[in-house]
């Protein structure tokens, strides 16, 4: 039982290890860190229900899960060659547009959730 315990932490490092990572290379990740911490203030200023916290953090976490996916693959692709090849050039594409994807699904969620509160409030000032 102490060696699968161990092993789990040892997950954990090597996870936080890869997040730590992202965040230090990866310039979209701090975009993506500053509008997510907007959200989140936002939702609390509109005292959002549970279910509008469910959706909006699941949504952050498909577009942290996008960017970090798109990282690896970049990194993976780096190491497999050196050369510009028309297939790494297709593999880096298509983790970029999974992003893109993410982070536009995000904004129209975003909008859906967040919109007609924040519209409610602006309105009663």
């Amino acid at each position: 039982m102490i060696k699968f315990l161990l092993s789990r932490l040892q997950s954990l490092r090597h996870a936080f290890r890869g997040w730590r990572h992202v965040m230090q290379t990866q310039r979209n990740a701090w975009i993506h860190a500053a509008v997510a911490t907007a959200v989140l203030i936002v939702g609390l200023w509109l005292a959002l229900p549970p279910r509008d916290w469910a959706v909006l953090i699941l949504t952050i976490a498909m577009v942290f899960a996008a960017e970090f996916i798109n990282t690896s693959i970049e990194a993976v692709v780096d190491l497999a060659t050196q050369e510009h090849h028309p297939l790494a050039k297709v593999g880096k594409d298509v983790g970029a547009a999974a992003v893109l994807i993410a982070a536009l699904a995000a904004v129209l969620v975003g909008l859906l959730i967040l919109g007609p509160p924040l519209w409610q409030k602006i309105v009663e000032r």
